[in-house]
C-alpha cells in the first residue's frame, strides 16, 4: 500500500491492519527479528485520529530503527544490555521528532544489527532478519528490522541509518527505495551512534511517489532548469548479472563515465575499506569504552571483535587512514566541481544466503559503498529487479541532499 492508501483508511482500520500485518506477514521468529515494539492498537489509532490529513505526510504509519530515541521507550541498539547503560530519553530524538512534525504517526520501534556495526541483519539475540520477498535470504543490515517492515507491507516507510552501507545494501536487496542523508546533521547527533564521522539518517519506502513525497516533506525538493549532468562508473566485484542489470538501469540516468574520469575514480577509491573501516574502529571504540568492558560477555562475538581490533590498530594505520580520507574527499570536491551526481551500484550481488554471509562479501559491499561513506555524501537508492526475480540497486551520489538531481532521478524511476 502506498502513503495515499494509508492515509485513505479510516485510523481505528490502518491501526489494526499494521498489528494484522505484522501477524500474517512475518513469522513469530521474524517478528521478534524485525520488530523491538509495536504500539497497541488502541493507542496507534488514536494519534492516527489525532494527526492532520492534509499535513505533509498526515496519517502515514512509520517505523523507527532501534538508535533513534522515542521518548520514554528503552533504546537497546540490537543489543541485550544498552538501556542498562545508557539512560532512557523522556523525549524524542531529534529524527523522530522531525519526522512526527511532518504529520506521520510513529507505529514502533525496529531491530537491527547489533549496535550498527554490520551489514548483514544477523542478530545473534533477537535472531536474523530474513528477507521477506526472498525468503532464506537476508535484508542486509544494520537498518535490518526497519527495511524488513516495509518490504513486508506491514508500514509503508520506515527509519534507518546508514554509516557504511546501511540504508543502501538493504534497499537494494530487498528491492526499496532508500534515501540516506550526512555525517553529523541534528537527525543523526543525538542517535546511537557508531561512528560519527560517517554515520546518517535515512529511511525507506516501496516506491519512487513515495520517496519523493517523504524527501519533500523532510528535506525539500528542487527543481533545475536545466539536464543534471552526471556518469555511471561500473565498480569492480559485481556478479556477471548484476553487472550487466546495472549497466542497463544507469541508462535512464546518465552515460557510463569518461575513461579519464573512470581511471581516476577508480584509483582514489581503491583503499576506501581501509581508510573506512580503521576511522569507524577508533571512533565506535569511543561510543563503546565507557561499558564495553562491563557488558563484554553480553555483546554479539563478532561486534565484540570489531570493537576489540581498535587495540591493534597501529599510528601507522591511523595516517594512511586519514591520508585516505582527505583524498577521497579532495576527489569527491574536484568531481563535482564538473558534475552534479554520480550513478555507482548499490550491492555486488542479490541478497546473500546465510551460508554467504561472510567476510569477504562483506568487503566485496563495502568496496561498493564506503567511497560515499567517506565523501559524507547523500544517496538516493533506487531498485532493480534481477531476471532471477532477486534485486540489487543503483546508488545516485548527490552532493546535497536538497540538489535537484533528487527529484529529477524519481522522476525518471
Amino acid at each position: 500500500m502506498t502513503f495515499a492508501q494509508w492515509q485513505d483508511l479510516a485510523p481505528e482500520t490502518a491501526a489494526r491492519e499494521i498489528h494484522a500485518r505484522a501477524r500474517s506477514r512475518l513469522s513469530p521468529a521474524q517478528q521478534r527479528a524485525a520488530i523491538a515494539y509495536l504500539r497497541p492498537e488502541a493507542e496507534l489509532a488514536a494519534d492516527l485520529a489525532a494527526s492532520r490529513r492534509d499535513a505533509p505526510l498526515g496519517r502515514v504509519p512509520f517505523f523507527v530503527k532501534d538508535l533513534f530515541d522515542v521518548g520514554g521507550l528503552p533504546t537497546f541498539g540490537g543489543s541485550a544490555f544498552l538501556p542498562e547503560a545508557r539512560p532512557t530519553r523522556a523525549t524524542d530524538g531529534a529524527m523522530v521528532q522531525a519526522v512526527r512534525h511532518t504529520g506521520a504517526v510513529f507505529a514502533g520501534k525496529t531491530q537491527m544489527h547489533e549496535f550498527a556495526y554490520g551489514v548483514t541483519g544477523e542478530n545473534p539475540t533477537y535472531g536474523d532478519c530474513e528477507n521477506p520477498r526472498a525468503p532464506g535470504r537476508t535484508t542486509g543490515g544494520s537498518s535490518s528490522g526497519s527495511v524488513a517492515v516495509v518490504a513486508a507491507g506491514v508500514a509503508p516507510f520506515a527509519l534507518g541509518s546508514d554509516t557504511g552501507c546501511s540504508v543502501r545494501v538493504p534497499a537494494a536487496f530487498c528491492g526499496l527505495y532508500g534515501f540516506r542523508m550526512t555525517p553529523r546533521d541534528a537527525w543523526i547527533r543525538d542517535a546511537l551512534g557508531l561512528a560519527a564521522s560517517f554515520d546518517t539518517a535515512g529511511w525507506f519506502t516501496t516506491n519512487a511517489v513515495d520517496m519523493r513525497t517523504a524527501v519533500g516533506a523532510l528535506v525539500g525538493l528542487r527543481t533545475s532548469g536545466r539536464e543534471p549532468r552526471g556518469c555511471y562508473l561500473e565498480l569492480p566485484g559485481l556478479d556477471a548479472d548484476v553487472a550487466l542489470a546495472c549497466r542497463q538501469a544507469a541508462e535512464k540516468f546518465a552515460a557510463p563515465a569518461e575513461p579519464t574520469v573512470r581511471d581516476d575514480l577508480l584509483h582514489g577509491f581503491k583503499n576506501s575499506n581501509d581508510s573506512y573501516n580503521t576511522i569507524t574502529a577508533l571512533e565506535a571504540w569511543e561510543v563503546h569504552k565507557g561499558w564495553a568492558e562491563r557488558f563484554r560477555d553480553r555483546y554479539d562475538p563478532n561486534v565484540w571483535q570489531r570493537l576489540n581490533r581498535v587495540h591493534t590498530i597501529t599510528k601507522e594505520q591511523i595516517a594512511n587512514a586519514d591520508l585516505g580520507l582527505a583524498t577521497i574527499r579532495m576527489l569527491w570536491t574536484k568531481y563535482f566541481l564538473t558534475y552534479d551526481f554520480i550513478v555507482l551500484p548499490a550491492s555486488p550481488s542479490p541478497a546473500f544466503t546465510k551460508a554467504e554471509c561472510t567476510f569477504e562479501n562483506r568487503m566485496r559491499i563495502l568496496t561498493l559503498n564506503t567511497p560515499a561513506s567517506i565523501g559524507g555524501l547523500p544517496v538516493l537508492t533506487v531498485p532493480i529487479t534481477l531476471p532471477s526475480g532477486l534485486t540489487t540497486g543503483l546508488q545516485i551520489v548527490v552532493n546535497n541532499p536538497q540538489s535537484p538531481v533528487v527529484n529529477w532521478a524519481l522522476g525518471r524511476c
